[in-house]
């Protein structure tokens, strides 16, 4: 492959990749292999510009993290920095929320089924607002808030009927899916009627929905918003509801290979808010505040793991196997996804590619593969291979498959390395384990 860089990455002077300012094979050695990497000046060049593009257009708008793509402490304290709201979809991302610092009523809750305690938690916190999912949410909801005898601002996760183009996996806006309530058989209707009536426990502040994920244009966006917009008007005559809000979720692509054509996060938002603009002013129909959820595209670019090459194993005629330290222990998407990366040789990435090899990861498992037909330059037992944007999902669904620890995750700034997540131990495996005898 053609080394392409991201954000600060840059091959430094003695011709080795270099993120934030740190050269990757320093960070390797001082921390060890498998390693996440994360670009922090990236994450706030993305964040700033989603805010950015709102503002030039005059537009209301909360931009919520969709922490799912990466939860720890660290990258909750920098979103909170950068002004921006949260998304979180379990208890435990919430709890890390707070532990964080970050502020409660800056916090939106989904989920499609959000535990009694989950919810008793999210109100003792005092979020800013919960997305119902579903009509057993509804009841159950607001029996925890007559419980406690308070009342809380929520919205409606509706799905439009829209089907991005992305893989089927990682769809969730079209009519069958395990998420919201159906836009066009009239469940969204119904669960307006319902929430409005219960306006002793909620202040329904508007609607959500979500088309997909890793979606590389704007037509899906656009259609999803106009639906929406033209079904509000609707609704503002036939049963008073006049939306505050409007969420548009997020699912904008990043670079994963150069096959890969994201457009530029403000085109995304443009194109969304003109389709808005134009329904609400042919409508007479108050222009709602937007609220996005960029999960992947403000962290997926700027992470890059770091592995050290171990084991070769030559098939002839067929296949060269060039096995790592890590694999879908540290990253599952292409096992669950088929997902595709790119990567190069740390100490060396400029060096033309002299064979095709496939990267294989250390679990028992046939599938565990992390990137078939890999152009690369010779390999040695030892050097480090820097696989490219796995910044989101990586870290957030690493698991202890053959008790394989948890790789660390630092953050790099201006030359400086910060590790904000410690490498888990032997003995962190075992430490909720019950002996037998």
């Amino acid at each position: 492959m053609a080394f392409e860089s991201f954000g600060t990455m840059r091959v430094n002077e003695v011709g080795h990749l270099e993120i934030g300012g740190v050269d990757t094979l320093k960070l390797a050695q001082k921390y060890g292999t498998p390693l996440y990497v994360y670009d922090v000046a990236l994450i706030k060049e993305r964040a700033r510009g989603f805010k950015k593009t709102f503002e030039e257009l005059g537009v209301k708008a909360q931009v919520a993290y969709a922490s799912k793509a990466f939860s720890a402490v660290a990258i909750y304290q920098l979103m909170h920095e950068e002004g921006l709201s949260l998304d979180v979809v379990s208890g435990g991302e919430l709890y890390t929320a707070m532990q964080a610092g970050f502020p409660a009523e800056r916090i939106h809750f989904h989920g499609n089924n959000k535990t009694r305690q989950e919810l008793e938690m999210a109100i003792e916190y005092g979020i800013g607002c919960i997305v119902i999912d579903n009509f057993y949410e509804i009841n159950l909801l607001a029996e925890v808030l007559r419980a406690k005898n308070t009342m809380i601002s929520v919205l409606i996760r509706v799905t439009p009927g829209i089907e991005a183009h992305t893989h089927d996996y990682i769809l969730t806006g079209q009519d069958d899916s395990k998420f919201g309530f159906g836009l066009t058989n009239g469940q969204a209707e119904e669960a307006i009627k319902r929430v409005l009536a219960m306006d002793d426990v909620f202040r329904l502040i508007g609607l959500h929905c979500h088309i997909g994920s890793q979606i590389f244009e704007t037509t899906g966006f656009k259609l999803a918003a106009h639906r929406i917009m033209e079904q509000l008007v609707i609704w503002r005559n036939e049963l008073d509801f006049h939306a505050e809000v409007l969420n548009l979720g997020g699912g904008f692509g990043v670079r994963y290979t150069a096959d890969d054509k994201p457009l530029p996060p403000s085109q995304y938002v443009r194109e969304i808010i003109a389709d808005v603009r134009e329904v609400a002013l042919a409508n007479d129909l108050e222009m709602p505040e937007i609220w996005i959820e960029p999960g992947r595209s403000l962290v997926g670019e700027a992470g890059t793991t770091l592995y050290t090459i171990g084991s070769r194993k030559e098939v002839p005629d067929i296949r060269s196997y060039v096995a790592v330290d890590g694999g879908m222990s540290d990253n599952i998407r292409p096992s669950l996804y088929e997902a595709k990366y790119d990567a190069v040789i740390a100490e060396r990435p400029l060096e033309e590619p002299e064979e095709t090899v496939s990267i294989a990861g250390k679990c028992c498992e046939s599938g565990d593969m992390l990137i078939w037909d890999l152009p690369l330059p010779e390999s040695d037992a030892g050097e480090v291979l820097a696989v490219f944007c796995t910044g989101a999902y990586g870290y957030s669904m690493a698991n202890n498959y053959n008790r394989i620890p948890r790789a660390a995750v630092v953050f790099v700034e201006d030359g400086m390395d910060k590790l904000v997540v410690q490498r888990e131990t032997y003995e962190n495996l075992v430490q909720l384990d019950l002996p037998l005898y």
